[in-house]
């Protein structure tokens, strides 16, 4: 299911997510470390297991359960796996714990009796998205969870909220864009109809914040150091443009090619508002007006 890759990779990014549900998180939660697992005879596929440090030992290991379709033998399975886990893992692992997300109450399993205790007990913890509270009041990655959960006519204003607050919170341009990947693959995964395109507009991202801008902005830049800042450029524009419209003509390449590095870097910042290759042709027709 494409959500659950969605949390499979923030979980894998961001371990300390998981404990940032619970109400007593581990001292060492920054050092435990997520993975998947299979259990044989009989295989299992537990969705996600987080893995205490190995210097620690014996330590805790928390099982995670992403559930978001009804499933009447969810808690069979569950505990089935984990307890056949913790069997086979027994000298690694003093204790455990279990930590089962839904969207929403209505999804859990309804027939619970012969798992309360269990279910009663402080070693499994039962997380409900849409009881977490409103996306302004919660941590910026505990929020991008609660964003998969919307219906579509809230969560295009939610994302524009997320990818605005990345910005301002995140220091780093590497992790913004990181979180801002995220947001776009959640909304594309909610408006399947909609191209890549389409969706970043809808979140007012714009072109240089993609990480497919700033690969090429990377490439650009490792052939300026080699052939000179000015290739680099060039390189740059023929590449967003033959993503944004296509072949570029052998003319309109020649005529880049001709332009000085401050000509370029203009056209650099310009290129992104094109509608097609028409206005690439009319800013060089001005340019050469303006020259004359």
């Amino acid at each position: 299911m494409r959500r659950d890759s969605i949390f499979y990779y923030l979980f894998q990014k961001y371990p300390t997510l998981l404990f940032e549900l619970l109400a007593n998180p581990p001292v060492n939660a920054a050092s435990y470390r997520f993975d998947s697992v299979a259990v044989k005879e009989p295989k299992f596929e537990i969705d996600g297991v987080f893995l205490p440090p190995e210097t620690e030992t014996p330590g805790v290991v928390y099982f995670c359960e992403v559930q978001f379709q009804k499933d009447e033998r969810l808690y069979e399975r569950l505990f089935g796996e984990l307890f056949l886990y913790f069997y086979r893992n027994r000298e690694r692992f003093q204790d455990w714990q279990a930590v089962l997300i839904y969207p929403t109450r209505s999804i859990e399993q309804g027939d619970i009796h012969p798992y309360r205790a269990l279910l009663s007990s402080e070693q499994v913890h039962r997380v409900y998205l849409d009881e977490l509270g409103e996306i302004e009041q919660l941590p910026l990655d505990v929020s991008l969870l609660v964003l998969t959960t919307l219906n579509q006519d809230k969560a295009p204003a939610a994302a524009r909220y997320l990818v605005n607050r990345c910005q301002q919170e995140l220091q780093a341009p590497a992790d913004s864009r990181a979180i801002m990947e995220i947001i776009t693959t959640i909304m594309s995964y909610r408006f399947t109809r909609l191209s890549r395109v389409e969706i970043e507009a809808m979140l007012g991202i714009t072109f240089e914040q993609t990480r497919l801008y700033q690969e090429l902005r990377e490439e650009a830049t490792e052939i300026g150091l080699q052939q000179g800042r000015q290739q680099g450029e060039v390189t740059l524009i023929l590449r967003l443009l033959s993503k944004k419209f296509g072949e570029v003509p052998s003319q309109l390449k020649m005529q880049i090619e001709k332009l000085s590095l401050e000509q370029l870097e203009d056209l650099t910042e310009v290129l992104l508002d094109f509608a097609s290759l028409d206005d690439l042709v009319g800013w060089l027709q001005n340019l050469e007006v303006s020259e004359k």
